[in-house]
């Protein structure tokens, strides 16, 4: 399908680069500064944005962004005020693709069709469902794609050959591999071990491979940037919203534009400065 995601992905390519997605929760660390800092990540060169759906319980994500989900609920963070974020930003944002990441047990509990519905409706471009393995989506899938959202699958370390179908089965927009075993925030894996197993998902799929988990730093970022379609970096910004959560900063969006134009930067030059 022709949409915002495949539209970015192709202008990317033709300026041979990888994309930029940057992660942050929802109402994180309130409703007002939350959508702040989201428009801050696309006035600093994000080309994606994952929004983070809080939850009580998130099993796969490190310590920065437990704790974001905890300041996210605390400041009565829902998935209906997530919905109206998205609502807001597409009133001054048509283009910049945006996708859920969270868990399954919210989704469900808003009613699975209603959902898919009121997602696209607000604008929202497609989910990743962390802790929803293909073998259990049918419950999911159908009202995604009834409603022209994208299921973006995940793939790690351990998904080995036989696996790998299964995974890609049914899958739009873009492969996740998540370049470590373990939970988000943790040590990063080598570029040799990233190369090696980008050129092994590309046997399996033609769909923009994008590597994220352990990524914190515009050196780290390009090294990826090298050999994946996009670079992910949440928990590094994450870390920020945290920090200045405590000190109460208000430029904190000025931080994050700054930090995440520093990340767009080094990516957009990665592949330039490998060939020359």
């Amino acid at each position: 399908m022709t949409d915002r995601l495949s539209r970015t992905f192709a202008a990317c390519a033709a300026q041979n680069r990888a994309a930029l997605v940057t992660f942050v929760t929802a109402g994180d660390p309130g409703p007002e500064m939350s959508a702040r800092v989201l428009r801050s990540l696309v006035a600093g060169g994000a080309d994606i944005v994952e929004i983070g759906m809080p939850f009580s319980d998130p099993m796969a994500d490190g310590p920065a962004i437990q704790a974001g989900n905890i300041r996210a609920l605390g400041a009565g963070a829902t998935l209906i005020r997530l919905l109206t974020m998205v609502r807001d930003f597409r009133a001054h944002d048509a283009e910049t693709p945006l996708i859920l990441m969270g868990y399954f047990n919210p989704v469900l509990a808003y009613g699975v069709e209603r959902f898919a519905a009121d997602a696209h409706a607000a604008g929202l471009d497609g989910t990743i469902i962390v802790d929803l393995p293909p073998e259990e989506d049918a419950e999911l899938a159908p009202s995604l794609q009834r409603h022209g959202l994208h299921m973006i699958r995940l793939a790690t370390p351990t998904t080995d050959t036989r696996r790998l179908p299964a995974v890609v089965a049914g899958a739009s927009g873009f492969l996740y591999y998540v370049a470590v075993a373990g939970i988000t925030g943790a040590n990063s894996a080598t570029a040799e071990d990233i190369g090696a197993a980008v050129a092994r998902l590309r046997t399996a799929t033609d769909m923009p491979i994008a590597v994220g988990f352990g990524i914190r730093t515009p050196e780290a970022a390009a090294a990826v940037a090298r050999v994946a379609d996009a670079v992910v970096v949440g928990s590094a910004i994450v870390s920020m919203i945290g920090a200045a959560a405590e000190t109460r900063a208000n430029d904190l969006p000025e931080q994050v534009e700054g930090f995440v134009r520093s990340l767009a930067t080094a990516i957009r030059t990665a592949r330039l400065e490998a060939a020359a």
